[in-house]
């Protein structure tokens, strides 16, 4: 498993892409793209979802990456990682029930 920097980085070597090429077309400076390369800046939702076109990429499933990095980052540490990815899951149908029986979910949008 690739973290997100590394998925975009590897891509573009393949490719043989300069940075200021992806960079253009993610519109970011080539610092913050070289940031997010090395693990040291996430990106935003909608630079996510712009890499998955320039690559040819599923977006679905690159947001899964990237969101599950973050989770991954946020509780690495703790003893109970299981215990707290179940409580999280059960979270996410809880809310999905929610804001779905009040209209208020709609996943046709990003």
């Amino acid at each position: 498993m690739k973290l997100f920097g590394e998925i975009i980085k590897d891509l573009r070597l393949k490719g043989e892409l300069p940075l200021r090429k992806v960079a253009a077309f993610l519109d970011l400076d080539t610092s913050v793209l070289s940031k997010i390369e090395r693990g040291e800046r996430l990106p935003g939702k909608e630079t996510v979802i712009k890499a998955a076109e320039f690559f040819s990429l599923d977006k679905k499933e690159l947001l899964a990456n990237f969101y599950g990095e973050q989770v991954a980052k946020i509780i690495f540490r703790e003893e109970n990682c299981g215990e707290i990815l179940e409580a999280a899951k059960n979270n996410v149908e809880y809310f999905k029930n929610r804001y779905t029986q009040q209209g208020q979910l709609d996943f046709d949008h990003d």
